[in-house]
């Protein structure tokens, strides 16, 4: 029991990163997902009646290469006209667990995002819009399917929480060059940097793990966010007015889109530390389950292989995983299929993504 228990620390490290894990790298604006996968990383907290885990993850990615589909348009960097997305995430995620079944966790995310562009700025001068503070709060409780006790070599966790609308969705800042005269216009800021959604979200998360020695075995994860509310009244038009092809497909006004995300991997551990190799997808979907699909939104994948390290002690654990994009994909949005009905020429837009992501964080018991 002691070797499996070891063994679990790592895959409470990779499932604990589910909290910022659906955080896309680009102008697909995936947002974090809140929550703690309350896998239980110290032997005594699931026999002692309960423990308090606290964990603070950093996520950064700086995307710039733009896509149609999963052809890149490299004449985007060769001419200068392509989009620069500085993202920054801090999470921090408190977690309850009541018992070896049953635990409840809050997470508050704090973002720090820029974007550069010229079309944003009147199309001849290169100037950064700018967002900063709280991001959308999410909570939720966990379950284990299978006893513990008697499941030592593997089980599966099931949760359900809400992701609430406290991030704004509504953040300005300056565009230049784009009012009368060349002057700027105070308007909201790209959705790839919004702070939140501006919707209430119900989360669903399947957590799966399998050892097959004290030292190796296998986890995945399946994360899916159900967003009902259709579009969040806010403007794309950078504080302008839309335009005639906006309002006719429908693009002129923000969408609150799901998002969802899979990972699955396999861990090794060796003394203090564990290593680990997964593949990971993460996607904003063209259609929602719950509610219309309209709205301006910048639907899409990313498929990435995310190699990770933890270092653990006790109580202590620190932690990196680079998620490296191998497949990226912009695929096309309500709006596009509805300017292509239109017009009978086929529209696809384009969406900026990083090449890779950098996650580090601290994860111990109170």
């Amino acid at each position: 029991m002691k070797l499996t228990f070891k063994f679990l620390t790592g895959i409470a490290i990779i499932l604990l990163l589910n909290n910022t894990a659906a955080r896309a790298q680009g102008c697909v604006a995936i947002r974090s997902t809140g929550g703690l996968c309350a896998m239980d990383e110290h032997p005594d907290s699931t026999t002692s009646g309960g423990a308090w885990l606290f964990n603070a993850n950093s996520r950064y990615y700086r995307s710039y290469k733009h896509f149609v589909g999963k052809q890149e348009q490299k004449q985007r960097i060769e001419m200068g006209t392509n989009v620069i997305n500085h993202s920054f995430a801090q999470d921090f995620t408190l977690t309850r667990i009541f018992n070896n079944r049953w635990s409840f966790s809050i997470d508050v995310p704090v973002l720090n995002n820029t974007r550069s562009s010229l079309y944003e700025h009147g199309g001849k001068e290169r100037h950064e819009t700018r967002s900063f503070g709280l991001g959308d709060i999410t909570i939720k409780a966990y379950a284990w399917l299978l006893d513990p006790a008697k499941a030592r070599k593997g089980n599966i966790q099931a949760s359900l929480g809400l992701k609430l609308a406290t991030g704004s969705y509504t953040y300005q800042d300056y565009f230049q060059n784009t009012g009368p005269g060349g002057t700027k216009l105070l308007g909201p800021v790209d959705q790839s940097i919004q702070l939140g959604d501006g919707g209430t979200g119900i989360t669903t998360e399947i957590n799966t793990y399998y050892n097959f020695s004290h030292n190796f075995g296998l986890y995945g994860t399946f994360y899916y966010l159900i967003s009902p509310r259709e579009q969040n009244g806010v403007s794309s038009a950078r504080g302008g007015a839309p335009s005639a092809k906006a309002v006719a497909n429908g693009s002129d006004v923000m969408s609150v889109p799901d998002q969802f995300m899979i990972r699955i991997g396999a861990n090794y551990g060796v003394g203090k530390f564990n290593f680990s190799a997964g593949l990971r997808e993460e996607c904003l979907p063209a259609k929602d389950l719950v509610g219309g699909n309209n709205g301006f939104r910048r639907p899409g994948y990313i498929v990435s292989a995310e190699p990770g390290i933890t270092y653990r002690l006790k109580r202590f654990s620190v932690y990196t995983y680079v998620p490296i994009a191998m497949v990226r994909d912009r695929i096309q949005s309500v709006p596009d299929k509805i300017s292509t009905q239109l017009t009978g020429v086929y529209t696809q837009g384009d969406a900026a993504f990083a090449d890779y992501a950098v996650n580090v964080g601290v994860s111990f018991k109170l």
